[in-house]
């Protein structure tokens, strides 16, 4: 746990972790070791269709987690990957027609079949990758109860197809209204790169799994690769971004073009942002000098 800006508790979360009981090369134990020594308060062993249980390792709170893989190698019909947290027990345990692809009519269908399996367990259900999976916003709204999607996906960039970052499907999604809250997530598989790079950080009191889940179900929390990034509403209609020390801050709206929506400079900490008549929704990116970038939650423009 470390305490913000605004004097508020946050905890590290790796949300997205794969090991040796699918197609990770580490061992579930040298993983949490890895993540633990990292500095995590919390991850979720997230393997394929192989349910991960609660649990704690040397402090650090193990979340029950699992990642559900959908539609193959192409993407015109979808390819969907739902990661659950927060789940009582396997729902495919309950529903083992969830894994049989040709009982659904199309990836969407079987999907969604999941995130209710999730929900119907007590979890709540992310999509992840959507630009390594080149999903459509259409697709994406297809989809019934994620809680959010990932805006970066270390793996995506450091081994698998170059990727890594969804900035333009969350904004074009955010442009037809659907304003999803933002996680950052390793997916490791190789662990030659590809671990302890990205964390999402909660706003939660401490460690313990409840409070995580309600925490994550709410979306506080913000994404990052190292910096911090707060982005508030202010009185007089604009935005206020603080942030640890950057050197790039950019405000990303439906308005394909703005003069103050970058800002450059040395040691940078805050940033405001007047919205005009049009602009619909807003969030905030954040780069430091060593390349570590934050991201907000998207909000709405009133």
């Amino acid at each position: 746990m470390f305490t913000d800006l605004y004097k508020q508790p946050r905890q590290k979360l790796g949300l997205h972790i794969h090991t040796t009981r699918s197609d990770g090369r580490k061992s579930p134990e040298e993983v949490l070791r890895l993540f633990k020594d990292a500095g995590y308060d919390a991850i979720a062993l997230t393997d394929h269709w192989i349910y991960g249980a609660e649990g704690e390792f040397d402090g650090m709170t193990i979340l029950s987690g699992c990642e559900y893989n959908v539609g193959g190698s192409f993407a015109q019909n979808g390819v969907f990957h739902i990661v659950g947290w927060g789940m009582r027990e396997d729902p495919v345990a309950r529903h083992p027609i969830l894994k049989t692809e040709s009982s659904f009519a199309n990836p969407t269908e079987q999907a969604n079949a999941i995130i209710d399996a999730i929900h119907e367990v007590g979890g709540i259900a992310e999509l992840a990758h959507p630009a390594w999976s080149v999903n459509s916003p259409e697709q994406i709204r297809g989809l019934r109860g994620i809680c959010a999607t990932e805006i970066y996906n270390t793996v995506s960039d450091w081994g698998m197809s170059n990727r890594p970052y969804s900035g333009a499907v969350v904004d074009m999604l955010a442009t037809g209204g659907t304003l999803l809250p933002l996680l950052a997530v390793d997916d490791c598989h190789y662990y030659n790169g590809d671990h302890c790079v990205a964390a999402t950080m909660v706003e939660a009191p401490d460690n313990q799994p409840a409070t995580l889940y309600a925490a994550l179900a709410a979306g506080d929390y913000y994404a990052t690769t190292g910096p911090q990034v707060h982005l508030l509403p202010q009185k007089d209609g604009s935005f206020l971004v603080r942030t640890s020390s950057v050197s790039r801050i950019v405000f990303m709206t439906n308005r394909v073009w703005a003069p103050d929506r970058q800002i450059f400079g040395e040691n940078l900490t805050e940033a405001v942002y007047h919205p005009i008549e049009g602009e619909t929704f807003i969030r905030a990116e954040v780069t430091d000098k060593d390349g570590k970038m934050g991201w907000s939650n998207p909000l709405p423009i009133h």
